[in-house]
């Protein structure tokens, strides 16, 4: 996995901010970094006005403090409210508590049609329970107001290690998180929720991924780009390989047509539909670089595919549940070339 892909779950970074403590980065570093960086998007995108920064009973919430101090030094009128008695908080939270020294309200006493935009950082990637009152009222208010929200990791509500969301949560304009992305942030319907990501570095050292080995990644070009065949100079369309798509009648030609197209746009040399007779001219008319040839029984399907030394063949879209659609798969598969079955070329077997 590249170093820009990987994604952590929860636990896997709750251990690599372990393992940079361990390091010698103490945790409220860590901490300050976070609000640091959401105190940033906030002030290339906002001008100064009215936050309402809505702080839970863990980690989530010490950032929430961090970025309600940084804000209000930078002149921001600011409201925080905590969720939970904020005299219970413990640890790096605490403390960025002690240091914001503002008021902090319940709430109850929350206006959001005060302020111009809030901070959702209630609660983190790592809740796993539903959103319970007061906070389902308190978003209730925050979604009447039609205010821009940015989240702190984790739109609260949504599941970090597999993107389930309470039906309660603040839709983001921007979700902030904290050297790596999560399965949460990209998978629906927590996704919906997080708007715009930014991934943001609070000084882990990328290191830390050895020790940790995580086994899942977003998928991205730099993951499999180089895998990629290229194009030989002195080749030719047959030795880039023939695929061939067979297609369906004629009310249920487009998938056959789009995946004869995905094709050659993907490397083949030459793709051949196959066609019933009496949609050969739908398909003729439609396409250009792929060729089109029709074929009315599966042994001459056969018989063609030998001869032609065809690479790849797709069955199914669009080609009806009958006996000549059974008839031309078992006659792929029996060929010699690799053999992609899908939709009625699967449903013919059932």
């Amino acid at each position: 996995m590249s170093a820009e892909t990987e994604l952590l779950t929860v636990e896997e970074m709750y251990r690599a901010d372990a393992l940079t403590i361990e390091g010698g980065v103490s945790g409220a570093e860590l901490m300050e970094k976070a609000g640091v960086r959401v105190v940033a998007l906030i002030t290339a995108k906002w001008e100064r006005g009215r936050v309402l920064i809505l702080c839970g009973p863990g980690n989530n919430g010490g950032d929430g403090y961090v970025a309600a101090r940084l804000l209000k030094e930078a002149g921001w009128q600011v409201d925080l409210v905590a969720i939970g008695d904020p005299k219970m908080l413990k640890g790096d939270a605490a403390v960025m508590r002690d240091r914001w020294g503002g008021a902090i309200d319940t709430p109850a006493a929350a206006d959001p049609e005060q302020a111009n935009l809030v901070i959702d950082a209630v609660f983190g990637a790592g809740l796993t329970r539903a959103l319970e009152e007061p906070v389902v009222s308190l978003f209730r208010k925050v979604r009447e107001a039609g205010l821009p929200v940015i989240a702190v990791d984790m739109p609260s509500g949504v599941n970090g290690n597999d993107g389930t969301a309470d039906a309660a949560t603040l839709s983001a304009s921007y979700t902030v998180t904290f050297f790596r992305g999560k399965p949460g942030h990209f998978l629906y319907p927590g996704r919906g929720f997080c708007g715009e990501l930014l991934i943001t570095d609070i000084g882990i050292e990328a290191g830390v991924l050895r020790k940790i080995a995580p086994k899942t990644s977003r998928n991205d070009p730099a993951l499999w780009r180089d895998l990629m065949p290229r194009a030989d100079a002195l080749g030719h369309k047959y030795s880039r390989g023939h695929a061939a798509v067979t297609g369906g009648g004629v009310a249920s030609t487009g998938a056959a047509r789009l995946s004869a197209r995905a094709a050659l746009r993907s490397g083949a040399g030459a793709v051949t539909l196959i066609t019933p007779f009496s949609a050969l001219m739908v398909y003729a008319s439609a396409l250009t670089a792929v060729m089109v040839r029709a074929c009315g029984e599966p042994s001459d399907f056969a018989a063609w595919i030998r001869e032609k030394r065809i690479g790849v063949v797709l069955l199914g879209p669009g080609n009806g549940v009958s006996d000549r659609t059974r008839g031309f798969v078992e006659a792929a598969l029996e060929s010699n070339a690799d053999v992609l079955l899908d939709a009625d070329a699967l449903t013919v077997l059932k």
